[in-house]
């Protein structure tokens, strides 16, 4: 393998994890918002309270999209065995 060809194979794997990752990164991020939002409105200063929502959000989401980060990584793993395979 060439350099070029090496940075191309980076760059889809980075490229695959952001977009296999995204889904869940926005999630988590809308509904810890939603919660500091919360808690600065009723003054409540509980640290531990947006773990548990946010963990609860995180699977729900996983479990919505675990296809398309399925589908994401087996095409992703497609391009690199024709890679292996195309020498």
């Amino acid at each position: 393998m060439t350099g070029p060809e090496v940075l191309d194979v980076a760059r889809d794997a980075v490229w695959t994890i952001v977009i296999v990752s995204s889904p869940l990164m926005v999630v988590g991020l809308v509904v810890g918002v939603a919660i500091s939002l919360v808690q600065a409105l009723t003054q409540i200063q509980e640290q531990t309270l947006v773990f548990v929502p946010k963990i609860l959000a995180i699977f729900l989401t996983m479990l919505l999209v675990l296809p398309f980060m399925a589908d994401a990584l087996h095409s992703h793993m497609m391009r690199i065995s024709s890679r292996i395979i195309g020498g």
